[in-house]
């Protein structure tokens, strides 16, 4: 049977924007083998910190520390909802204040009282148990089934809002590689990472700007939450496979271990995830309530989960975030878990990993025209990609221009997902400071322009019509 014009058309709209983007990855990676990267990735790169028993020696330098980080970020996040901005943005800016970047350069003395490099063994730690517990939140609030409902549009423009940016950042690698890769690093893995960060999209923020804007349950709020998930589901399977490059390239593990250990323990929590939402929801609806009972339970297995896949070699995180998924069609005990958690992680961990995340950027190394020049291209390369990409995607799908650019600058909000990954190429060793400090300014920039565009675009939930 011959297929239909509008079969035909979608064909091609699909072999433009997702398969040709594809293959220029591919030819990308041909593009830069002769680079090279040096001697074999040796261990990670990022800034060593003293273990965590330094600092908790002094429980009264970490009690200080702690005031600081919640007093400061609480009040740059108080001043962002002045001005329209979502709390978090705030928040992220306290942190980049808080590190050598203001504080360190204004006070250097003060600074180095108050976050000596012994301390940040401690700090490390508390902020990765929040993200921990953060990332099996982002998993269990995904709910990718209303993906189905959204016809062609959502399937075309979640695909072209993942590849579109994940090829702009491969080729970026091209550029940038010579300039900011640190020493040892495999050209393919380099371009990788920086197409894996320019395709996330902050599912969290984005749910928070959707509910403030009366549009999460809009057509375009569905069709951006949809492809939203789908993004960070995809950057985290992607970026799962570096890291296990990663440490298979550095002799930290062999090189089968981590792809296997993978792929079975995906398996593992695929096979058990029925049974398992059984116990869960049969426990929940006997009590009617999250007891403390299941609250260890699940909060056990998550860490179980952290634990396998940082021993095989990929990311503690990632182990978190797939438990979370598992779970994620139990809404009503995935809303009660958020319950519960939310209110830590909001007011105490996530404002120690954005204290953490500033004291890592060193906006003092961009000293230079130059290097100022090349944030604003990773800045621009990740908007045209992102925005871009998803805005093309759905306007050629049939959404009308104004909202399927409402759609794009939704997509383009990376948010502290965005933070997530970074920290990770920088503990692997694939960014350098300078890079990282870079594409953190492009993770704040590219937040912060959300709502101004939503603004200037006049997308209301009265206004929206998606097709």
């Amino acid at each position: 049977m011959p297929p239909t014009p509008t079969t035909a058309r979608t064909a091609g709209r699909y072999l433009l924007l997702v398969v040709l983007p594809a293959l220029a990855v591919a030819v990308v990676l041909h593009l830069g083998a002769p680079l090279g990267g040096g001697p074999a990735l040796g261990t990670p790169r990022a800034p060593a910190a003293a273990p965590a028993g330094d600092a908790l020696a002094h429980p009264e330098l970490v009690l200080a520390q702690l005031l600081v980080i919640l007093v400061v970020t609480r009040a740059c996040g108080l001043l962002a909802r002045r001005v329209g901005q979502p709390q978090v943005i705030g928040e992220m800016l306290g942190g980049i204040l808080l590190g050598p970047s203001l504080f360190g350069a204004l006070a250097p003395a003060a600074a180095g009282a108050l976050f000596p490099p012994s301390s940040l063994g401690a700090l490390g730690a508390l902020s990765q148990v929040g993200m921990v517990l953060f990332m099996f939140l982002v998993g269990l609030e995904l709910d990718t089934t209303a993906l189905r409902a959204q016809g062609h549009a959502a399937v075309l423009t979640s695909h072209v809002s993942i590849v579109f940016p994940f090829a702009l950042g491969a080729t970026l690698a091209l550029a940038v590689y010579g300039r900011f890769a640190p020493p040892g690093v495999p050209f393919a893995v380099f371009a990788l990472f920086l197409g894996a960060a320019m395709s996330v999209t902050a599912f969290p923020v984005l749910a928070r700007i959707l509910t403030e804007r009366g549009l999460l349950r809009t057509p375009l709020g569905t069709l951006a939450i949809s492809a939203a998930a789908v993004d960070d589901v995809t950057a985290w399977m992607i970026l799962a496979g570096i890291m296990a490059m990663v440490r298979s390239t550095s002799g930290q593990t062999a090189p089968w271990v981590p792809p296997a250990g993978l792929v079975l323990f995906i398996a593992a929590v695929y096979l058990v995830r029925h049974p398992l939402r059984r116990r869960v929801s049969g426990a929940f609806a006997r009590r009617g309530q999250l007891g403390h009972d299941l609250m260890a339970m699940l909060v056990a297995l998550v860490l179980v989960g952290a634990c396998v896949t940082e021993a095989i070699g990929v990311h503690a995180l990632f182990g978190s975030f797939v438990v979370g998924l598992a779970l994620a069609p139990e809404r009503r005990v995935a809303r009660a878990v958020r319950d519960r958690l939310e209110d830590l992680l909001v007011v105490v961990l996530l404002p120690l990993y954005f204290a953490f995340t500033g004291l890592r950027t060193r906006l003092d190394l961009l000293d230079d025209v130059g290097a100022w020049g090349w944030a604003a291209a990773i800045l621009g390369v990740a908007v045209a990609g992102k925005l871009g990409g998803s805005a093309l995607a759905a306007g050629i799908s049939g959404v009308p221009w104004r909202d399927a650019l409402a759609l794009g600058a939704l997509m383009n909000t990376r948010g502290l997902m965005e933070l997530v990954i970074l920290n990770v190429g920088l503990d692997l060793g694939v960014l350098s400071l300078s890079l990282y400090s870079m594409m953190v300014l492009m993770a704040v920039a590219t937040t912060v322009m959300t709502q101004p565009l939503l603004a200037a675009l006049g997308v209301t939930s009265e206004k929206v019509v998606v097709r």
